[in-house]
C-alpha cells in the first residue's frame, strides 16, 4: 500500500500547491535572524524577529501570494570604524512565513531591536450554498 501525499489525498481538492509551498518555505529557513511566535488573542498572532542593528529602512515586509517576506540589508558602510572582533550579526536576511487563508497582517513596528509583526485571522462566516441538479445524460 502507497502513502498518500499531502496534496494527492482525495478529499483534499486543489491543496496540490500547498505541500510544494511548505517544502519550499522550509528549504529557505537559514535560522538567521531568530524569530517568536505568539498567540496574542483568538484570532491574533504576532510574529517578532531579533532585528538588532537593523533600522527601519533597512527592513522591508512584503506579501507575495500567501507568504510573507521579511526582508533586511544593510549598508556597508562602517563610518571608517576598525572592529576587532565583530559579534553582532549583520548581514543580510530573507525570512519567510507562510500565511492560511484568511490572515492579513494588521500592522508592524519596529522597536529597541525587535521588529513586530501582527496578523489577524477573519472570521468566516458559515455559508450555506444550495447546488441545483439538472436533467441530462453525460457530459
Amino acid at each position: 500500500m502507497s502513502k498518500l501525499a499531502l496534496g494527492t489525498h482525495p478529499f483534499l481538492l486543489g491543496f496540490d500547491q500547498l505541500e510544494r509551498l511548505v517544502e519550499r518555505t522550509a528549504k529557505a529557513d537559514s535560522g538567521y535572524p531568530p524569530y517568536d511566535i505568539e498567540q496574542v488573542g483568538k484570532n491574533a498572532f504576532r510574529i517578532t524577529l531579533a532585528v538588532a542593528g537593523f533600522a527601519e529602512d533597512d527592513l522591508s515586509i512584503t506579501m507575495e501570494e500567501r507568504q510573507l517576506v521579511v526582508r533586511g540589508k544593510q549598508d556597508g558602510d562602517n563610518d571608517g570604524r576598525v572592529f576587532l572582533h565583530r559579534g553582532i550579526a549583520a548581514r543580510q536576511f530573507q525570512r519567510t512565513f507562510l500565511l492560511a487563508d484568511g490572515v492579513e497582517v494588521a500592522g508592524a513596528r519596529h522597536a529597541n531591536g525587535l521588529l513586530h509583526i501582527d496578523l489577524a485571522r477573519s472570521v468566516a462566516e458559515n455559508v450555506v450554498q444550495t447546488i441545483p441538479i439538472t436533467k441530462g445524460g453525460p457530459s
